[in-house]
């Protein structure tokens, strides 16, 4: 379908540019969506998390240990239950969040301001479609029996 491939296309190009914008990040996409999710859900259960973002329980785990030992998520029990814990950002994981989305927004932002007029008036008629299309495949996502085609 093409607009698979031009979404998977999107973010593959997406994550090169970022890399090349922002070198130095010590972070991998990998940990940047961790933190990216749990900046969206507070309190997010690392079970529920790996779900989310549709990893094993053990990667989640030690992906949200190395961020917790970069100081930039905080584990914290949500009940009295020992097991039972929750992730939040620390003000450290809140800048790396934002200092990514920046980084994301300006890569756009020059790429779009390299498309003629025509093709950049065809992008704002479509976001409002995009963003309806991205709450469905969220709703799908969280859609315990989605068949794959």
């Amino acid at each position: 379908m093409l607009l698979a491939d031009t979404v998977a296309r999107l973010r593959r190009a997406m994550r090169r540019a970022a890399r090349a914008a922002d070198p130095g990040n010590p972070l991998s996409v990998a940990q940047l969506e961790v933190l990216a999710c749990v900046a969206d859900q507070p309190g997010i259960r690392p079970g529920r998390l790996a779900r989310q973002l549709m990893l094993a329980a053990n990667s989640v785990t030690t992906l949200v240990n190395a961020l917790n030992a970069r100081g930039l998520i905080v584990r914290t029990h949500a009940t009295d239950d020992a097991r039972a814990v929750a992730l939040t950002l620390t003000s450290e994981g809140q800048l790396a969040v934002e200092g990514w989305k920046t980084t994301n927004t300006a890569i756009l932002q020059a790429a779009l301001g390299t498309l003629g007029e025509r093709h950049q008036a065809a992008l704002a008629e479509a976001l409002p479609g995009l963003r309806r299309l991205a709450e469905a495949v969220d709703t799908l996502a969280e859609a315990p029996d989605v068949r794959r085609a």
